[in-house]
C-alpha cells in the first residue's frame, strides 16, 4: 500500500528562518513515524496572485498563469496530509503564502448560482492538516488572524485541520533552534498528524 505523502509548505521569505526550522521539526516527526514527507519553501518557486478571473470554474484548473502552482497542484493532490506555516506579517500571513492558498481555487466545485452552493474535489478523501506561525509578539491577542487565514481555507476545502500552532514571542533568526521543549512539540505534532492519517 502506497504511503499517504506529508507535505510541508512554507511561507517565509527568510531562508534557515524560523518557520524552516519549524517546519522541518514537522516533518521530521512525521517520517519518524514512519511517513513519506515534501519540503516545500514557496521563495524558490514564483507564484502569480489569483486575478478572480474564475476560468477554473470552467477549466477544473488554473488557466490564466503558467507558473509554479502547476508544480505544486499535483503534490498537492498526492499528498492526504498538509502542513502550512508562515511567519505573521502585519497581523496575518506572508504574501507567497496567500497567493499559494487563494491559487487553491480550483479545488472548488461552484454551482451556476452566485455565491450559490459549492463543494470541494479534496473532501472526503480523508485529508488532515495542522498550520502554525512565528511571530514576535508577546500576547496572543496582538498576533493577528494567521491562523484563520491558514486554517480556514484548508477547512472549507475539506481538510480536517488538527493543530493550530502558534509561536509568540520570536523573532530573531533561528530562535526556536534554542527552544527544546517547543521543537518536541512540534516533533509530537508531526507524529500526530502521521497518526490520524492511517
Amino acid at each position: 500500500m502506497k504511503k499517504a505523502k506529508i507535505l510541508g509548505v512554507g511561507g517565509s521569505p527568510r531562508k534557515n528562518g524560523n518557520t524552516d526550522i519549524l517546519l522541518d521539526r514537522f516533518l521530521t516527526g512525521a517520517e519518524s513515524a514512519g511517513m513519506d514527507t515534501k519540503k516545500v519553501l514557496l521563495r524558490n518557486y514564483s507564484i502569480e496572485p489569483c486575478i478572480g478571473c474564475e476560468a477554473c470554474r470552467n477549466a477544473g484548473t488554473c488557466t490564466r498563469f503558467h507558473d509554479g502552482m502547476e508544480l505544486l497542484y499535483p503534490e498537492i493532490e498526492e499528498a492526504k496530509g498538509l502542513i502550512l506555516g508562515s511567519p505573521t506579517y502585519n497581523y496575518n500571513i506572508t504574501a507567497p503564502m496567500k497567493a499559494f492558498i487563494d491559487r487553491l481555487y480550483p479545488y472548488y466545485n461552484f454551482s451556476h448560482e452566485r455565491p450559490g452552493p459549492y463543494s470541494s474535489k479534496l473532501e472526503e478523501q480523508g485529508r488532515k492538516a495542522l498550520v502554525f506561525t512565528v511571530c514576535e509578539q508577546f500576547k496572543t491577542d496582538e498576533t493577528g488572524f494567521a491562523l484563520e487565514a491558514l486554517s480556514m481555507p484548508l477547512e472549507a476545502l475539506g481538510y480536517s485541520v488538527l493543530e493550530k500552532f502558534l509561536v509568540n514571542n520570536c523573532f530573531e533568526k533561528g530562535k526556536v533552534a534554542k527552544d527544546e521543549e517547543l521543537l518536541n512539540r512540534a516533533f509530537e505534532a508531526g507524529k500526530n498528524l502521521v497518526k490520524a492519517l492511517r
